[in-house]
């Protein structure tokens, strides 16, 4: 009795988690707040403990997680409505490195020794600063660059090129199956895409693992494969 227990508020526990995320909204690791992570970790830690309580008290923890991630909702509620608390709760971006300047108070107040500064710079491309004009820590931890003019890579604006536009590319075929209203999106019809498979010599739809049309009405297929790579191509 004690396992199907265990099953049953294991199951309970990861239905409440993903409502929860739902709630919560999606986003990536990278763009959590420091505030955001302790309060994923604390929701977790409640339900791995929910999911192995075998007293009846279960709804204590069901409370507690429900609590937590309505706190956050109306947290991010708050963020999105006022600018002051946005900055309490989110924080504000600090200035690391400027016009040659290294400011070492942010530094301090940040917590980033200069090692790591360095180090960040080297994983960004940067292996002299003085390639660099300004250097900004982001509330989500992150540090962004803007590389001086001359050290920045050259844009068809700068050759005085004018590329065309590139638009989104769309599924049409995911894993043998034809996306019927993505492929109405691009403005063609199934008659259409058998055709364009076939001059491709492509007679069945189901060895179709990914097929994408662009905007210029180009069908771009991959056949699946199930042959298996032995040699790792990168040792």
């Amino acid at each position: 009795m004690d396992i199907i227990k265990i099953i049953s508020l294991s199951i309970g526990s990861i239905v409440i988690l993903f409502i929860l995320t739902k709630l919560i909204g999606n986003r990536e690791i990278s763009q959590l707040t420091m505030f955001d992570y302790i309060v994923g970790i604390t929701i977790g830690s409640i339900a791995a403990e929910m999911s192995t309580s075998l007293e009846n008290n279960f709804m204590e923890p069901i409370v507690a997680m429900l609590v937590y991630g309505l706190i956050t909702v109306l947290i991010s509620y708050l963020t999105c409505k006022s600018l002051k608390l946005r900055r309490f709760f989110t924080g504000r971006t600090k200035i690391l490195f400027n016009n040659g300047k290294l400011y070492r108070n942010n530094f301090k107040s940040s917590k980033i020794d200069l090692n790591e500064f360095l180090m960040e710079c080297r994983l960004n491309g940067y292996f002299n600063l003085s390639d660099i004009q300004t250097a900004i820590l982001e509330p989500n931890g992150k540090i962004s660059f803007l590389p001086k003019v001359l050290k920045r890579p050259a844009t068809p604006k700068d050759l005085n090129l004018s590329p065309e536009q590139d638009y989104m590319v769309i599924n049409v075929i995911l894993d043998g199956i034809i996306l019927k209203e993505n492929l109405e999106r691009t403005g063609n019809n199934l008659s259409w895409l058998e055709n364009t498979l076939k001059k491709q010599g492509i007679n069945d739809i189901k060895k179709v693992f990914l097929a994408t049309c662009d905007s210029k009405n180009n069908l771009s297929t991959y056949i699946k494969l199930d042959k298996k790579i032995k040699h790792d191509l990168f040792e």
